[in-house]
Formats: C-alpha cells, sequence, structure tokens
C-alpha cells in the first residue's frame, strides 16, 4: 500500500534521537485568571514548539464570556471541549459542542465561541503565533482607543466579521 502523500522533509537530521521532549505537569497554575474566574493555561506555546503550533486549556469563568465572530489571515485554530458545553460559531450557525466535539477552522474560516463554567476546552493554533500577548493584554482589561483596538486587532491576525 502506497501513502498518497509523503511525510515532510526531516527537521532532525542526527543519526541518534535526544532526551528534547519536556513535561508541564498538570499541577502547574494558570498563566491568566481573568475578572469572570476564567483560565488560560500555556500547555505548548509557539516559541515552545519552533512556531509549529500554540496549545492552549481555556476554562470558561462563572459568566459567558468569548470572542464574536472573526477571522484569522495566517493561523488556522481548532476547537477541542474538554467538559461542559461550549457554543462555537462554525461560520454558518452557533452550534453547541459537548466534550470530545472537535472543530477544525482553517485560515480565513468564520469563527467563535462562547461557554461559561463549568466548560473548558483546548484551543490550538497553527503555525505557532505570539497569541500569548493577546490573551495577557485582553486579561488586564486596560482601556484602548478604537485606533488602538484596531491595531492590537491586526498585529493578533484577528478580523471582525
Amino acid at each position: 500500500m502506497s501513502l498518497s502523500r509523503p511525510y515532510p522533509p526531516p527537521t532532525y537530521e542526527a543519526a541518534e534521537g535526544e532526551a528534547s521532549a519536556w513535561l508541564r505537569r498538570s499541577s502547574t497554575p494558570p498563566e491568566i485568571s481573568y475578572s469572570n474566574g476564567g483560565t488560560c493555561e500555556y500547555l505548548a506555546t509557539g516559541d515552545q514548539t519552533a512556531h509549529r503550533f500554540g496549545l492552549y486549556r481555556w476554562t470558561f469563568g462563572e459568566t459567558e464570556s468569548g470572542p464574536d465572530p472573526h477571522f484569522h489571515r495566517s493561523i488556522s485554530e481548532q476547537f477541542y471541549v474538554l467538559s461542559g458545553e461550549v457554543r462555537l460559531y462554525d461560520g454558518r450557525a452557533w452550534v453547541t459542542a459537548r466534550p470530545g466535539d472537535f472543530l477544525y477552522v482553517p485560515e480565513g474560516g468564520i469563527h467563535g465561541f462562547r461557554g461559561a463554567g463549568p466548560a473548558s476546552m483546548l484551543l490550538m493554533f497553527a503555525p505557532g503565533g505570539p497569541r500569548e500577548d493577546y490573551f495577557e493584554t485582553l486579561a488586564r482589561g486596560e482601556p484602548m482607543s478604537e485606533q488602538e483596538r484596531a491595531d492590537f486587532m491586526d498585529r493578533h491576525d484577528t478580523y471582525w466579521v
């Protein structure tokens, strides 16, 4: 049986493997805590994965939160629901996703999400852009002028529809 598509070219050329794995313990506290009780945990940042992907655990707070429909030009985004119910916008409608449900959004795909505790999900971006500044800036809740907010969203590849 032949493969229809070959593997990508090697990025590791040494003859022997190396001990380069790292572990993030479940006891590690979240990097961000939002005012509504939600949290964001940096499971694997773009910097840690040579910008191949970024993976985050998002836990919703008591009140419903999440971004309105938007799209990205340079990154794909993936959602995997771990617990509770999360409303996901798939570009056509808001759908209720439950544990084990997965949504893939390619570059340019319109999407959004909404949820409240107790609900959590994994968010993955590929390639791994610097999403940490995006999450941290929004968590601080600093006021921005309309132009500052537009520049911030543009810098973070986020375009509202």
